[in-house]
């Protein structure tokens, strides 16, 4: 995982949130959930205020692209 991860880093949230949450169907996660999950990994350091439902929406499709 890269160090520092910021809401920008989709590519390298989403293969840590595949990590941590295997059999998780992403599709019905809640944004608020996904939203947390993210700020708790190791390595994100990124403002959780600076997120938004955009950012959000592009860390559950990659996170979507990187399981197929």
């Amino acid at each position: 995982m890269a160090p520092n991860l910021r809401w920008t880093d989709s590519r390298y949230i989403a293969i840590a949130l595949d990590e941590k949450f295997p059999n998780t169907d992403i599709l019905s996660i809640r944004f608020t959930d996904l939203k947390q999950w993210v700020t708790e990994l190791d390595g994100f350091s990124d403002d959780a205020t600076k997120c938004n439902e955009k950012i959000l929406e592009a860390i559950q499709m990659t996170w979507l692209d990187e399981r197929d």
